[in-house]
């Protein structure tokens, strides 16, 4: 039995049966490539464009986060829990705050931990600082949101499996269309904390608000004493071509919610704001034993000086319009729309090619290519923002032989 077998063979055994995963066994990695063997035999090569949901920004075993990891673990102090203090965090919360331009960080392990966090300060700051009568604090998001899968997350969700079987759903939200400002003008009243949104939505397939969006939601939100609060989740850190999507309209939100490329591959997520705001809580109100470790904060710490030292949301951004520019050039009867922002591509697939799993597949078997499907025909791409002009062509060659038949 080879290892692949071995592993599916376990997976389907004792794994909870909650994800699909094309079946690739990842063992080795770098850059944008992984191997599914140690030998690296160009057989078990494979170009990932997915980066794991723009987690792996930096692409695969970065030699600066290599080392910032090896040098945290040569110390033995790998967690101390919140009782203690560590440096690494200190620094890494003094640069977080320095690079949003806000005063406070809040640090947690992943990007639910992060929305979770972010929405106990708004309702609390609307207690105490705007004067919302007990429990009545609401929260306006948008419909096509992914936010995270906790029980409260779902509560906000418009995608109907994400609830179906985990009610009672939690009450304090109100959805309204994405993009729509007098939809979210009608939504705000008295009792609104605050307006949660990606300003790019990645899991519905690289959808972008219509230009001037979000800066006329920060004008609302500012008069109506709202919180405008980013869930830069995905959309953060050079994915979508800027240090955050926000600054694709010169949109500074009150709250960023920060995660996955964040940590540089490892978890760690943070609630980013102002000290008015992140004033509301005291010791006892919130917390996490991991949340700031030393050992991911250290990574995390050189991570963002990796994005910013070598200009990864300006490789986003050029190469980005390269590969969507490239992919448009396609003629293909399956193609209905590609969109893109930076280096996150989503195309979306008309209803008559039999949904963008099975183009996930070609792809995988035939080109070892990896990408991932979302919302049944929209292939989304993120490869890594290390990526390479040739290592683009070489994808763009293949999704030519698959999207042209």
């Amino acid at each position: 039995m080879n290892e692949l077998n071995r592993v599916l063979e376990l997976m389907d055994k004792y794994a909870a049966k909650n994800y699909h995963p094309l079946p690739v066994n990842i063992m080795e990695a770098q850059g944008c490539w992984v191997w599914t063997g140690t030998e690296r035999k160009d057989e078990e090569k494979y170009l990932d464009c997915l980066a794991s949901y723009s987690a792996l920004n930096h692409g695969y075993n970065h030699p600066r986060l290599v080392s910032a990891a090896l040098k945290q673990i040569a110390t033995g102090v790998t967690v101390t829990s919140r009782a203690f203090l560590n440096t690494p965090m200190a620094d890494l919360i003094e640069l977080l705050a320095d690079v949003c331009k806000k005063e406070k960080v809040l640090l947690m392990n992943t990007g639910a931990e992060a929305v979770e966090s972010a929405i106990k300060i708004a309702r609390k700051w609307a207690y105490q600082k705007k004067g919302v009568k007990k429990d009545q604090a609401k929260i306006i998001a948008c419909q096509g949101n992914f936010h995270g899968r906790t029980t409260a997350i779902i509560s906000f969700s418009s995608e109907k499996q994400y609830q179906e079987g985990f009610g009672p759903l939690t009450p304090g939200f109100e959805l309204i269309p994405y993009g729509d400002i007098e939809a979210l003008r009608q939504a705000i009243d008295e009792n609104t904390a605050a307006f949660l949104i990606e300003p790019i939505q990645g899991e519905a397939g690289v959808i972008i608000p219509p230009k001037g969006f979000l800066a006329e939601a920060k004008k609302l939100c500012d008069k109506h004493n709202v919180l405008l609060m980013a869930d830069e989740i995905q959309s953060g850190l050079g994915r979508a071509g800027a240090l955050f999507a926000c600054d694709l309209e010169g949109v500074t939100p009150h709250v960023y919610i920060l995660g996955k490329a964040i940590g540089g591959g490892y978890p760690l997520s943070a609630v980013v704001c102002d000290d008015v705001i992140m004033d509301v809580l005291k010791p006892g109100d919130h917390g996490s034993t991991f949340g700031g470790n030393p050992f991911c904060s250290a990574i995390a710490l050189e991570a963002i000086k990796v994005i910013i030292e070598e200009k990864l949301p300006d490789r986003s951004r050029e190469l980005g319009k390269y590969f969507a520019d490239e992919l448009r050039r396609i003629d293909s009867p399956h193609v209905k729309e590609i969109r893109s922002a930076g280096l996150w591509i989503g195309i979306e697939l008309t209803e008559e090619s039999g949904g963008a799993r099975r183009f996930c597949e070609i792809l995988q078997d035939k080109h070892h290519i990896l990408c991932k499907e979302t919302h049944y025909n929209i292939i989304r791409m993120a490869p890594p923002l290390v990526i390479s002009k040739k290592e683009i062509d070489w994808v763009l060659d293949k999704f030519r032989d698959v999207l042209a038949g």
